[in-house]
């Protein structure tokens, strides 16, 4: 019993290293897009698949979190697609579609939403900084039911009291003290499990 409770333990610590580890590679990702100059555009771009991007110059919030992860070689495009496929009605249908269509689901933020409470880590939405740490993914709205998503990353506010963002909310992919400037309603970590 106490080798039961000793491994148990050990798997704990284990995994927890290894998601804190990810968190940390997340974070550093989303930090070094805020280096490349983007231009906030929403058009409908038809992009290859998997692993397809728009212009590299362009984007909005989510191609932040896309290209994150990205960089870790997580294709949330292919993800997003393959969960919509067989779980469609599962998804929201703001946008009139009949069928999933991997040029842009994965590039609205219900849809990472819905992704990410399907397959992630749903975490408290909370006043309390310290909820929030580096690797977690927000999502807020901005008003009038406009929706907004950033990465939670390893750099302290002016004052040190919370972790800063990194987004697109419309100035390109920046770093900015904004986690309780709109009304948090979603708040996630997603790690893909290997398969």
């Amino acid at each position: 019993m106490k080798r039961f409770i000793l491994y148990g333990f050990l798997l704990f610590i284990s995994l927890a290293h290894a998601q804190n580890d990810f968190a940390k590679q997340l974070s550093d990702a989303a930090l070094k897009l805020t280096i490349q100059k983007v231009n906030y555009d929403p058009s409908y771009f038809t992009i290859p698949y998997p692993n397809g991007d728009i212009p590299s110059d362009r984007g909005v919030c989510t191609d932040v979190v896309i290209r994150a992860y990205r960089s870790l070689s997580i294709d949330l495009q292919k993800e997003v697609y393959e969960d919509i496929k067989i779980n469609f009605k599962k998804y929201p249908n703001k946008w009139g579609l009949s069928k999933p269509d991997k040029n842009i689901d994965h590039r609205r933020v219900p849809n990472l939403m819905t992704f990410f409470s399907r397959n992630g880590q749903v975490k408290a939405i909370s006043g309390n900084t310290d909820d929030y740490k580096p690797g977690d993914i927000v999502c807020w709205n901005l008003g009038g039911n406009i929706t907004h998503i950033g990465i939670v990353v390893d750099k302290k506010s002016a004052d040190g009291k919370r972790y800063q963002i990194v987004h697109n909310i419309g100035a390109g992919q920046v770093l900015e003290d904004c986690l309780f400037d709109f009304k948090i309603i979603g708040h996630y970590f997603y790690k893909k499990s290997v398969d």
